[in-house]
């Protein structure tokens, strides 16, 4: 009983520890799962016969060019596709107002307000034609908040640091770990890791891969039909997949109308329908049972939930852990199930039911 007790206080402390130190983990918690990601690969080349350290390095080489390519890749198309979509923002209302409300009007006899095409198209022509005093109000704002900053600044150069020291040093933490834990308890929690590492790994390895593929996907498909948003709509859509369902909603959505407003013909939504339900095949045949399989089991709403409330209670680091930490505490809610399912309390209270019947 004592030992349960200590081992449920050290529990409650590092949770408070984490509560409350949640503004600074940012960069520990990214680096934390970079360097979990990329432990694999580096045991591999480990296991050809490189050090440890010149292990980590390849990898960490490898992971940052990538990152830094893509940024470079993808930054000034974003740029300019977010721009394309302030210019064509007017044209939606217009849309709106001539052919969406009086369909629902039509149909379902409602009256609707029209939004104020003239008046919006002000606004945005106004700031539009402002960007020079846009800028120099955010540089004074920057100016003066100097300290935050720089503090982001010092959290973006941590995290590739933070993730290099872990990453070389992974595999001897985790030992650590396992020889701070009590002996009778050692076997059962060793059991318990290896399960929620093969979920993490499922999810963390497999389902960040099955969203790259579909924005790429997505993204190709559009451009192919000669959308001119198709990027930013096929990074939406694999952002969006992190929940299941999710990705081809928001993308079939945002697509249809981007494609419509662009083409006015409403022929070219049959092909934006055709790009979303190839890449839903692709993601339900071949993406998720190769990559991620069934091992993590979370319901769409667990998995909804689960962003929701990590987000509220620790901000981005939430969000950041959120599904990572659902499927561990899935695990443990099934051991947990089935050491109650064995215990002699659901006995006696199964036991209680067939005597009252």
């Amino acid at each position: 009983m004592q030992q349960r007790w200590f081992v449920f206080s050290v529990l409650v402390t590092t949770t408070a520890f984490l509560y409350l130190l949640a503004p600074v983990l940012s960069p520990f918690v990214a680096g934390a799962l970079l360097a979990y990601i990329s432990d694999p690969i580096a045991d591999r080349l480990e296991a050809r016969g490189i050090g440890r350290t010149p292990a980590v390095i390849i990898v960490f080489t490898t992971l940052a060019l990538v990152l830094i390519g893509a940024l470079l890749l993808l930054i000034p198309q974003l740029s300019y596709q977010i721009q394309i979509v302030a210019q064509r923002v007017p044209v939606v209302i217009e849309l709106v107002n001539s052919e969406l409300i009086p369909l629902i009007e039509a149909n379902l006899g409602l009256s609707i307000a029209k939004p104020d095409l003239a008046q919006i198209t002000t606004v945005l022509a106004q700031h539009w034609q402002s960007t020079g005093s846009i800028a120099t109000t955010l540089i004074a704002s920057i100016t003066q908040s100097g300290l935050a900053i720089a503090a982001w600044l010092a959290n973006v150069v941590l995290i590739p640091v933070v993730t290099f020291y872990l990453l070389r040093d992974w595999d001897k933490m985790v030992a650590n770990i396992a020889e701070l834990l009590p002996r009778n308890l050692e076997p059962k929690v060793s059991i318990w890791a290896r399960e929620c590492d093969v979920v993490l790994g499922a999810f963390m390895k497999g389902q960040l891969v099955v969203m790259l593929v579909l924005g790429v996907i997505y993204a190709a498909g559009l451009a192919v039909l000669g959308v001119d948003l198709a990027l930013l709509l096929g990074l939406i859509a694999g952002l969006a997949s992190i929940v299941p369902y999710l990705g081809v909603i928001v993308g079939i959505l945002s697509s249809s109308i981007a494609a419509y407003v662009q083409f006015q013909d409403p022929t070219i939504l049959i092909g934006v329908a055709v790009v979303f339900i190839i890449g839903q095949l692709l993601e339900g045949m071949v993406l998720t049972p190769k990559l991620v399989g069934d091992q993590i089991g979370l319901h769409p709403v667990a998995v909804i939930f689960a962003i929701m409330a990590g987000g509220q209670l620790f901000g981005f680091i939430g969000v950041l852990l959120a599904l990572p930490v659902a499927a561990v505490i899935r695990v443990l809610l099934t051991h947990l199930h089935s050491g109650y399912k064995q215990s002699s309390l659901y006995h006696h209270v199964v036991d209680q039911d067939e005597e009252s019947i």
